[in-house]
């Protein structure tokens, strides 16, 4: 009797799951069968597809199945009761290479920023964030501190959950250059192989992310909103894409380590785990400093708007957006905000109309905020806009579009005109605070 053949079946596409990873499947696809479409979801050629599976193994949302007919489900479901062995794919020179090296990286690192011993707080957050992708790969959290007497940074990167830290503590790294940097970090990298390294999203950590990542020619995901892990142990780096119209996850299954830089504010902070320690790993650089090019003769800090405060930090803000309509509106806004001690900030489009400087500007191209309550005013809600602001504790939005999408983030909604019912609000807490001062 001829052995019957096991039904391979067809991709097919499930609807409304695709979360635009990056078009994973139809790299995957060894036949051409998967095409992207204006979306960035696969159209799939059935007339192509040979079953292989690639395409529903690489799909980080589970978004692809194999499709058998009622004729192919009867023949698996007599193969199954015959007791027949299932077929196992065999992996191709290249998948085992992959494989190999894959298994020769592991740990999450995260890189600590400082400025002459001034560590930025993103780092911190960053943490936070690695101690959970750690925990999920049941690997080791480790800091890496370069600089100059950065010793007290290493237990703060304890205190701040780090199992290890990797240090290099020399003159030549007392001020970042990138040169400099570049080369030792990528030395720590080649020796000790991390699996994930997290940098900030700042000006710092954008340059070193980027020169890294060159040099170790792996992938690099920058202004990240959001990390995880799937269950084949990739990292699931999330991010605004096409200008902010949607959010795109993004994998490197196929490289290491998985570079990602995150903006301050996404993540939260950790709480800090006072008399923690861990292994402390020092190790030296071959960098010299007769072999950096660039010299820094002198740190200017920019004083320009000390009296400034910086939006990011902010526990209040008051936003304003298109609906402001000019640049003497925003007055309103600064009264509203003097009386409940908060600041002012702007959506994209009132700062490229030029009533706000850009250091006002809450979005996925200005700042990422998480106030403690945040008062949007005249502002659509565009993704944009929402992945800077989003993770605020309470939001009170005002606009006159009852449909507008600001209202789905909302914590409270008032459908009306900004310009009468912002400065009554402020008249209402101008009264609630006199009256507190005299009853005082």
């Amino acid at each position: 009797m001829a052995k019957v053949k096991k039904p391979r079946g067809v991709a097919r596409l499930k609807p409304d799951t695709c979360i635009a990873c990056g078009a994973r499947c139809e790299s995957a696809c060894p036949v051409d069968a998967v095409t992207m479409d204006d979306n960035e979801s696969p159209i799939i050629n059935e007339e192509k597809c040979i079953g292989c599976v690639k395409c529903v193994k690489v799909c980080p949302a589970d978004a692809i199945f194999m499709y058998f007919t009622e004729e192919e489900q009867k023949i698996l479901a007599e193969l199954e009761k015959a007791g027949a062995e299932p077929e196992v794919e065999e992996l191709s020179d290249e998948d085992k290479a992959i494989a190999e090296m894959l298994r020769q990286y592991n740990g999450v690192w995260v890189f600590v920023e400082q400025t002459e011993g001034e560590v930025a707080e993103v780092s911190w957050e960053l943490l936070g964030e690695g101690r959970k992708l750690a925990d999920k790969l049941k690997t080791e959290l480790c800091a890496v501190v370069i600089g100059e007497g950065v010793e007290g940074l290493c237990k703060e990167s304890f205190i701040y959950g780090a199992d290890k830290v990797y240090t290099i503590d020399e003159p030549v790294f007392k001020y970042y250059r990138t040169q400099a940097y570049h080369e030792a970090m990528c030395g720590l990298v080649e020796k000790y192989k991390p699996e994930i390294i997290l940098m900030g999203a700042t000006g710092m950590g954008r340059d070193l992310a980027g020169a890294v990542a060159t040099e170790v020619a792996t992938g690099l995901t920058a202004d990240c909103t959001g990390l995880d892990i799937d269950d084949k142990g990739n990292l699931m780096q999330t991010r605004p894409a096409f200008g902010g119209n949607i959010m795109a996850t993004i994998m490197c299954d196929k490289h290491r380590p998985q570079m990602s830089t995150v903006r301050p504010h996404v993540m939260d902070m950790p709480e800090r785990q006072e008399g923690k320690s861990g292994e402390l790993i020092r190790e030296t650089s071959s960098v010299k400093e007769e072999d950096i090019f660039s010299k820094v003769l002198e740190i200017i800090k920019d004083k320009g708007h000390s009296n400034e405060e910086d939006i990011a930090g902010a526990e209040i803000i008051v936003s304003g957006g298109r609906g402001m309509m000019n640049s003497d509106n925003f007055k309103i806004l600064q009264e509203l905000a003097d009386a409940i001690g908060g600041t002012v900030g702007a959506s994209r489009s009132a700062v490229d109309a030029g009533w706000k400087p850009h250091s006002r500007q809450v979005g996925q191209t200005g700042k990422t905020v998480r106030p403690k309550l945040y008062i949007a005013c005249g502002i659509s809600g565009a993704i944009q806009h929402l992945v800077g602001m989003q993770d605020s504790d309470v939001v009170i939005a005002i606009n006159r579009d009852k449909e507008a999408p600001i209202f789905e983030v909302a914590t409270y909604g008032i459908v009306g005109d900004l310009f009468e019912i912002v400065p009554a609000l402020t008249k209402i807490l101008v009264q609630m605070k006199s009256e507190k001062a005299r009853t005082a």
